[in-house]
């Protein structure tokens, strides 16, 4: 990988705050000419530090009013079961987000779905069942105080 400089810094923090955001705009407020600035933002995506453009949506208003992180223990801690349990996870809709973990158990799962029922159906016909889990505990989020996805680079 290549070292960041300043500029890959700034239009870094630029994109995760507008992902939209036009080379002109970009290049504008790190003040270079277009051109470099195109260069460097196919170079920081080509080296990996640029993983995806993605539009960032509004649960509530889709409709996903239920989100709650799961507590996942394994059976054991075989290198076939953790395998075959991340195989699964990476099918599952409801999981956006999946973490093995360090401590009381193996895995902490970020779910989102529409309600609790959705919830309970999700937990009973598709987690619980996976041959590899011993144990769910589940965490319900009542309200997100802070949400962001930006890696602030200075």
């Amino acid at each position: 990988m290549t070292h960041l400089d300043d500029l890959d810094k700034k239009i870094l923090n630029l994109l995760q705050q507008n992902s939209k955001a036009n080379i002109k705009e970009i290049s504008l407020k790190i003040g270079l000419t277009q051109t470099p600035t195109y260069e460097r933002i196919k170079r920081l995506e080509k080296n990996g530090y640029i993983e995806k453009y993605v539009a960032i949506l509004n649960k509530e208003k889709i409709g996903f009013h239920v989100e709650v992180f799961c507590q996942v223990t394994l059976l054991v801690h075989s290198k076939d079961l953790i395998t075959k349990f991340e195989l699964a996870i990476h099918k599952i809709d409801e999981v956006v987000e999946c973490f093995h973990v360090a401590g009381n158990y193996d895995y902490l799962l970020k779910i989102i779905v529409k309600d609790m029922n959705t919830y309970q159906n999700f937990l009973k016909n598709k987690l619980s069942v996976l041959d590899s889990v011993a144990n769910v505990q589940s965490t319900f989020v009542m309200t997100s105080t802070k949400k962001t996805s930006i890696l602030k680079l200075t």
